[in-house]
């Protein structure tokens, strides 16, 4: 792939260069691991399966919604990966609508890591695509601070420990992909998310075409900050090199991801 991470390149590459040799098949919802890659074939997330949180569960859209690869690298980094407790995951959505929602994930909380005890953060990096990140502090009925972040590609958000959050493709017309940082021993947490049918804010179509935003009635009122992605600097992120080039060159730049605890006191008041 192209040396420069900031550099479109064609033939089935996303438009920002991760800094892994991946190759996504025009319009499919799957991927390729070039010499030296490892990863698994992706698992598919059907309609049927995340309806319950959408606003209009009875909505037609695409079919699988979304691929997602998870635990994938560059062979010789898979021993350094698995001592930090890191990995990494690629996920590729749809392009399209559900009803009148975009095309997104359903939504979650992560479980608890037994190894460091904490619901640890997430990295993520968009490739292709529009996306926006929804995130809410808390996934009971009063879900505290509710933002949602957009990002292109080359751009980062970081979700702090503990907040509910998924992501949408703000496109119809192409596909979103992105990779994500994340604790080797993540699990998804839906339980509070699906006792009330979904986060806090559902994304709807406007008539122009424009994401708007409904408030989900199972909730306490709350109100939603839209903004940019912003960078990092407190957590010593780079913002010219990929995450995956982060890792590899100076592996302890994302050892916040599952080891969360030496940011305490930052996660308290973070903003995402």
């Amino acid at each position: 792939m192209n040396s420069d991470p900031r550099t479109a390149s064609a033939g089935g590459a996303p438009s920002f260069n991760p800094g892994l040799d991946i190759h996504f098949p025009d319009d499919q919802l799957d991927l390729r691991y070039g010499p030296g890659t490892f990863g698994p074939k992706p698992e598919y997330r059907s309609l049927g399966s995340i309806r319950p949180s959408l606003r209009d569960p009875n909505c037609t859209g695409p079919d699988p919604v979304y691929a997602i690869a998870m635990d994938v690298g560059h062979t010789e980094d898979l021993s350094e990966l698995k001592k930090r407790m890191l990995l990494f995951g690629i996920v590729i959505f749809a392009a399209g609508k559900l009803g009148d929602e975009p095309v997104r994930s359903q939504g979650h909380v992560h479980a608890i890591a037994q190894h460091c005890g904490w619901s640890t953060p997430e990295l993520f990096e968009i490739w292709q695509g529009r996306a926006i990140i929804y995130a809410q502090e808390e996934s009971g009925d009063d879900p505290g601070r509710c933002v949602a972040i957009e990002a292109g590609p080359g751009e980062r958000v970081v979700m702090p420990p503990g907040w509910a959050h998924y992501v949408v493709n703000a496109d119809t017309n192409s596909q979103l992909i992105f990779g994500a940082c994340c604790d080797r021993q993540y699990g998804f947490d839906y339980t509070k998310m699906r006792a009330h049918h979904g986060l806090a804010w559902f994304p709807v179509f406007a008539a122009d075409g424009d994401i708007d935003w409904n408030a989900n009635p199972n909730y306490f009122a709350s109100t939603l900050e839209r903004r940019k992605a912003r960078t990092y600097p407190e957590l010593g992120l780079s913002i010219t090199l990929p995450i995956y080039e982060s890792f590899r060159l100076h592996p302890g730049s994302v050892q916040w991801v599952s080891d969360p605890e030496r940011f305490t006191a930052l996660w308290r008041d973070f903003q995402p």
